[in-house]
């Protein structure tokens, strides 16, 4: 074999463990890790709160022409098992111009409404929120996720230890049988992200909270640069720099319909993506593994990875494979090569029923992981053209 194909060679099987690793290895280092830790160190058992020692939280809901469901989120959130006179509701409504801000004045007095008519984006709205909060704790929520009963109960509890600067709450996605990859496919992410997620948590910390629902300590906050893409993400990860930890919390969730289509879904994801590329320049503290051994390791294993390079190797792994191919025509590497032909076929007849709306989970989930990936690559190209821009954003359509 020539220097050349020995190179393409050493690339396959580099690419290939990075993509492996990103995507399956680390949770199996991080199951072995957190299994390992178990054997050294017994987690000690707190107590629950009573009734009347549970702190005042703040539940922050930033609202953007949120008519169609300000009711049931009121709703939701009055139904919540937390004691009405230590959980203040507060809305911020900036450049609302539907019907939002009428209905909660005027349905529901006792709810605080923030609102100014320019729209600045989701995260200038939390900066000029956060100043009115006086409870020692703060839950960040959207307006179209509904929380279970006792998720504010059971983030109390989790702040009982001093450690804990952020709670993150899980996200679940509502799938009906009729839902289509956009809704099948993040469903299948997010179980397996709950999973890794409360891994990490186990082994030293979260890393990072999703804006559905999480809760910190109102004096940790710091202000974001107004056009943060990822502000839930930002803003957990930089309380983890000032030595606390992100405690993940499967009992108290938010439950949202999935993306109402796979369009809808491109656009979230290509958002999000962007706002990757933009968290990792950010937060370049964390890539110091002197100083952040632990975190560092979990930062660029469960995040860095997949906004970065990972995505790149992935699509670059089939025309080496078939450079190999061409030259050696061995066995082991026709095997390999026919089953990336299989997985993108797979992937192809995925996307054919998306656009049909014909329900196959067995194509969806290779087609979801293909569409998340290739997602990334344009999220960067996204950044690159809005990196001066603000801080708003086209929201995705739910189902």
């Amino acid at each position: 074999m020539s220097f050349e194909m020995k190179l393409i060679e050493i690339l396959f099987w580099s690419f290939a463990a990075i993509v492996f690793y990103t995507y399956i290895g680390y949770g199996i280092v991080l199951f072995i890790l957190v299994k390992v830790k178990a054997l050294f160190i017994k987690q000690s058992l707190i107590t629950k709160q009573v009734e009347s020692a549970l702190p005042e939280i703040s539940l922050l809901i930033p609202a953007y022409n949120e008519e169609s469901v300000v009711e049931e989120k009121m709703q939701n959130s009055l139904a919540l098992n937390y004691p009405p006179d230590k959980l203040k509701i507060l809305w911020i409504t900036d450049g609302t111009n539907d019907s939002t801000n009428d209905i909660l004045k005027n349905g529901y007095p006792q709810v605080t409404v923030l609102y100014e008519s320019k729209r600045a984006g989701k995260t200038a709205a939390i900066n000029r929120a956060i100043p009115y909060i006086n409870s020692p704790f703060v839950v960040f929520t959207d307006a179209n996720t509904m929380l279970n009963r006792d998720a504010i109960l059971e983030i109390a509890h989790a702040f009982k230890n001093p450690d804990v600067g952020c709670v993150a709450g899980e996200k679940r996605i509502m799938v009906n049988e009729k839902d289509g990859a956009a809704s099948g496919g993040e469903g299948i992410y997010w179980k397996y992200e709950s999973f890794l997620k409360k891994l990490d948590s186990q082994l030293n910390t979260a890393v990072g909270a999703a804006g559905e629902l999480f809760a910190i300590r109102t004096h940790l906050f710091e202000e974001m640069e107004v056009d943060t893409l990822l502000d839930d993400f930002m803003l957990s990860m930089r309380i983890v720099l000032k030595g606390y930890k992100i405690e993940y919390c499967s009992k108290a969730y938010a439950i949202e319909g999935g993306s109402a289509s796979i369009n809808e879904e491109r656009k979230r994801k290509v958002r999000i993506s962007a706002g990757g590329i933009q968290s990792i320049i950010r937060l370049g503290k964390l890539l110091n593994f002197v100083k952040y051994p632990i975190i560092s390791f979990q930062y660029v294993s469960h995040r860095v990875l997949r906004w970065s390079i990972t995505p790149v190797c992935l699509f670059v792994l089939l025309p080496l494979n078939a450079a190999l191919v061409f030259v050696d025509s061995g066995l082991f590497y026709t095997i390999t090569m026919s089953l990336q032909v299989v997985f993108y076929t797979a992937a192809s007849l995925g996307k054919y029923y998306s656009d049909r709306q014909i329900k196959s989970k067995l194509f969806y989930v290779p087609f979801y992981f293909l569409f998340m990936n290739y997602n990334v690559i344009q999220g960067f190209i996204y950044y690159l053209r809005k990196s001066k821009g603000d801080g708003t954003w086209e929201k995705a359509k739910r189902a």
